[in-house]
C-alpha cells in the first residue's frame, strides 16, 4: 500500500473540567449531600460527551477546600469520568478559598494537569461555595491574583455557584470576572439541577473545536459568553417548576 494512503489517527485534544468545592463545616448536611449526588450522577454523561466527540476527550479533576486543601482525584492528573469511582465528600473546618486558588493555579500548567496549547482546549473551572473566605483579605486576594494571572485560567470557562443565602456573591464574581457566570440558590432541588446543567453544558461547549453563535455586532461569541447565555436561559426557563424547599440545616 502506498505510504500516502496510510493515515494516522489524529489525537484528540484534552479538555479538563475542574470542580473546586467548598467542604467547610457550613456545608454539612443537605448541601454537601446534594453536591455529592449531583456530581456522581453526571459522571456517565460526561463520559458520553467525551466518547462521542471526535475532537476532544473530557477529563475531570476535583479540588476540595476547608481547613485543608485536597485533590480528591489523583494528584498525578485529571481522570476519565467514565471510570472514576466517586467517593462522597465530607464537610468540616474553615474556608481557605485563597489557598485553594493557589493550589489550583499550580496545576494549570503544561507540565502539570494541562498539556500544550495545541493539545488542550481551555478548561472549565466550576467553583461552589456557601460562604466567604475565612482567611485574611490579603491571603485571599493573593491566591486570587495568582490564579487570575494564569494563562489557562484567563482563557478558560469560569462559573461559580453560591449555595444558600450566606454565599458571598461578590467573592464569586471576583473569581468569574462577571456576574453573568454566577448562580445562587437556597433551594435543594435547584442546587442539584444547577450543578448538573453547568457541568454538562460547559463541558459540551468547551470541548468544541470552534466557538459558535454571532453577537448583535457581528462578532463571534466566546465560549464563556455561550455558557453565560445558556445559564441565563436555564435559570429563566427550567427552574420555575421546581419546589421551593428550604435547606435542611
Amino acid at each position: 500500500m502506498d505510504d500516502f494512503l496510510i493515515i494516522d489517527e489524529i489525537p484528540r485534544k484534552m479538555m479538563v473540567l475542574f470542580f473546586v468545592i467548598d467542604t467547610s463545616g457550613s456545608m454539612k448536611g443537605t448541601k454537601i449531600g446534594e453536591v455529592n449526588s449531583a456530581i456522581e450522577e453526571i459522571l456517565p454523561e460526561l463520559s458520553d460527551i467525551s466518547n462521542s466527540n471526535p475532537d476532544a476527550e473530557v477529563k475531570m479533576a476535583i479540588l476540595s477546600f476547608n481547613s485543608e486543601i485536597q485533590w480528591i482525584t489523583p494528584k498525578t492528573g485529571p481522570v476519565d469520568p467514565g471510570v472514576y469511582l466517586w467517593r462522597d465528600l465530607n464537610a468540616n473546618g474553615t474556608t481557605r478559598m485563597g489557598a485553594a486558588f493557589e493550589e489550583l493555579e499550580s496545576k494549570l500548567h503544561g507540565d502539570k494537569f494541562m498539556k500544550s496549547a495545541t493539545s488542550s482546549y481551555a478548561p472549565v473551572i466550576f467553583l461552589m461555595s456557601d460562604g466567604m473566605p475565612t482567611e485574611t483579605e490579603e491571603q485571599f486576594q493573593s491566591g486570587l491574583n495568582k490564579l487570575k494571572a494564569n494563562k489557562w485560567f484567563k482563557s478558560g470557562i469560569k462559573v461559580a455557584l453560591g449555595i444558600g443565602q450566606d454565599a458571598d456573591l461578590d467573592v464569586l464574581e471576583a473569581f468569574t470576572g462577571t456576574k453573568e457566570a454566577v448562580l445562587q440558590t437556597n433551594n435543594v432541588k435547584k442546587l442539584k439541577a444547577m450543578i448538573q446543567f453547568v457541568s454538562v453544558t460547559s463541558s459540551q461547549i468547551a470541548s468544541q473545536s470552534v466557538s459558535g453563535g454571532i453577537k448583535d455586532d457581528g462578532s463571534v461569541k466566546t465560549k464563556q459568553e455561550q455558557v453565560e447565555e445558556q445559564i441565563k436561559n436555564f435559570v429563566t426557563d427550567s427552574l420555575d417548576d421546581l419546589d421551593d424547599d428550604e435547606w435542611d440545616i
